[in-house]
């Protein structure tokens, strides 16, 4: 980490949104990938900072937006995203916000495009949320950025979680892995699933699983009824 760029507290802390950090960053990204454009940066966390100040934390992220949009503009980067734990859920901001600041940013015509947060079946809400059209997937999708689901499997705990009765109901046939990520992946406004699979064999799995066909409304009503029964 080059601490010229951050303050004792944010190298202490491991997380920065300065200007000088995510300009310096994203120059370090495509010098260790060898490419002269990023596809997709994604702004971690940003409800790290200015923790219980919206207003600060959203001069932040307005801050770190326009040093990505300058990235963009000269071809360093394609396009940039959000990737938040709670900052969603815990209403840090909003899917609409985060658009607004990116067009401040950008003044104009922004390049936010993608947003990224957990959806798997521990963290239902916003599966429960988008199958009635609300929440920040639908929000997503319906004003462009795509809507990227992390931790489906809750960091590899849901598949001893879940039993063969269960991922039956959700799909015969599956495993309890594929049976939790087709479920996630049939959430509406999920464009895109991110897992990290341990070896080859996992990842065909999983893509086995996308490849079925997307569980019905119904059908995810049922699987989030029983999880949320006592």
């Amino acid at each position: 980490m080059n601490t010229g760029v951050l303050t004792e507290d944010q190298a202490t802390a491991g997380h920065s949104l300065t200007p000088d950090y995510v300009r310096w960053q994203t120059g370090r990204n495509r010098a260790q990938l060898g490419r002269d454009r990023l596809d997709l940066p994604l702004l971690h966390n940003p409800e790290r900072t200015h923790s219980g100040d919206r207003p600060a934390l959203h001069c932040a992220i307005r801050d770190a937006f326009e040093v990505l949009e300058g990235e963009t503009a000269a071809g360093h980067v394609a396009g940039y995203g959000i990737a938040t734990w709670a900052g969603l859920e815990e209403e840090a901001f909003t899917v609409g916000e985060l658009l607004a600041l990116a067009a401040e940013a950008a003044g104009g015509q922004h390049h936010l495009v993608a947003i990224q947060l957990p959806v798997s079946l521990v963290m239902m809400t916003p599966i429960v949320q988008a199958l009635d059209g609300r929440g920040p997937l639908p929000a997503a999708v319906d004003a462009g950025p795509r809507g990227m689901a992390s931790a489906p499997l809750h960091g590899g705990e849901l598949p001893g979680m879940v039993d063969q009765e269960l991922a039956d109901l959700i799909q015969p046939g599956l495993t309890p892995a594929q049976a939790c990520v087709l479920a996630v992946a049939s959430c509406p406004g999920v464009t895109n699933v991110l897992l990290a699979a341990s070896g080859a064999p996992h990842w065909r799995e999983a893509a086995d699983a996308i490849a079925q066909p997307s569980l019905t409304a119904a059908q995810l009503r049922e699987i989030t009824g029983v999880l949320a029964s006592p």
